[in-house]
């Protein structure tokens, strides 16, 4: 068993309550790192952060790191 595996095996995952129940909905559980996997496929791999990562992570998102247009400018010119 992976160490992912064991340290996600007992969270308690949860989901966006905008989510609308159609099985493509991702997971996320917080317990020494951030943990998030597809709800159609809880057995299945997990992507694992640390908080540190996740943390630099949601600093991207909210910089608008990954906009989809903005990045399009920047690779364009």
């Amino acid at each position: 068993m992976t160490g992912a595996r064991k340290l996600t095996e007992a969270a308690n995952w949860s989901k966006s309550s905008l989510s609308e129940g159609a099985g493509d909905c991702v997971e996320a559980t917080l317990l020494t790192a951030v943990a998030l996997r597809d709800s159609k496929d809880p057995d299945g791999p997990c992507l694992v952060f640390t908080v540190s990562e996740w943390d630099a992570f949601l600093g991207g998102v909210r910089l608008g790191e990954f906009d989809v247009r903005r990045l399009a400018q920047v690779l364009t010119g």
